[in-house]
């Protein structure tokens, strides 16, 4: 299968090392943002064509699908362009800055029938994923997610610490991904939701610090701290307190609460959740069905989204 790759960045980079594992699949563009980062990269990965228009790798022969791990601004537009040309999509989180984006998305995904899938790693982390195995069982039942995530973003400064040309958001971003993932641990959605933010960046325009609390109707709660002020650890750290147990969960890793390790290496096919959400969506193509993180299943996270948007006054 022909893919094209839009991001040059930190996370278009993580995508072309998972694609990089997979049989049967060839990346054969890369759209990036700047002409000299772009080449170099597309040189590193082996990449026989790059450009910095998106429309020119859709073009390429024989392209049947994109993945895009471009600026969060570009998301909607870009989804949108390449449902628009007939190629299966793959959206990075968010899959859009807003509700009324993200709910265009999902028309356009029914008008065509193309395969439109949201980058929600942690459905396919192999923590998360021992996890929802247990709770589909029924042998656990959470009580309590308790979430950190914590940056160190007062400038414009990606994953890889490379400079940024655009804002990033810790609601429409990096509450995304917890969002979304207590909403599928407890297979409900959100009944009760509050949230506060802190002082606006004054260059940047942006709360650099906020907290979530959600609850769904079978009594579970979540607890979200985010902070691009954290000077320390960087990154996320899921605490989940169960009926039968407490986990920790730190991206591909798993503990019990006393910091045991738990050996998820047999979950899946790799530890790289990046790799097995790119998997995914290659498989859905090839058998031609909906994906674990479809647009239509991330849907409500976006719809929680924006009612905590409006919450916090924002």
């Amino acid at each position: 299968m022909k893919v094209c790759v839009a991001g040059q960045g930190a996370f278009g980079q993580k995508h072309l090392a998972g694609l990089s594992r997979i049989d049967g699949v060839e990346v054969v563009s890369l759209a990036g943002g700047s002409p000299e980062t772009t080449e170099a990269v597309a040189k590193k990965f082996g990449i026989p064509h790059w450009t910095t228009n998106l429309s020119e790798s859709l073009e390429q022969p024989g392209v049947q699908a994109a993945i895009l791990a471009s600026p969060t601004q570009m998301h909607a537009n870009q989804a949108e362009q390449c449902m628009r040309a007939g190629k299966h999509v793959e959206v990075e989180i968010p899959m859009a800055e807003n509700l009324a984006d993200s709910q265009k998305l999902l028309r356009v995904q029914q008008e065509t029938g193309l395969i439109a899938m949201a980058g929600h790693t942690r459905r396919f982390n192999p923590s998360h994923q021992w996890l929802h195995k247990r709770f589909e069982s029924g042998e656990l039942k959470i009580q309590q997610m308790d979430v950190q995530t914590y940056f160190f973003r007062r400038t414009n400064m990606n994953a890889a610490g490379q400079p940024r040309s655009w804002t990033d958001h810790l609601l429409w971003h990096h509450a995304c991904h917890t969002v979304d993932l207590f909403q599928y641990q407890t297979g409900e959605v959100a009944s009760e939701v509050f949230a506060l933010q802190g002082p606006k960046h004054p260059e940047l325009g942006i709360a650099m610090d906020m907290n979530i609390g959600m609850k769904v109707a079978s009594g579970a709660i979540c607890t979200l701290s985010l902070s691009f002020n954290n000077d320390g650890p960087l990154g996320t750290f899921f605490r989940y307190i169960c009926d039968n147990g407490t986990y920790i969960a730190r991206y591909d890793d798993l503990f019990d609460g006393n910091e045991k390790r738990i050996d998820v290496s047999g979950v899946d096919v790799s530890m790289d959740g990046i790799e097995l959400q790119d998997r995914e969506f290659l498989s859905a193509i090839e058998e031609n069905r909906e994906p674990n993180a479809s647009i239509a299943q991330c849907l409500p996270a976006m719809e929680t989204l924006d009612r905590l948007e409006k919450n916090c006054g924002n």
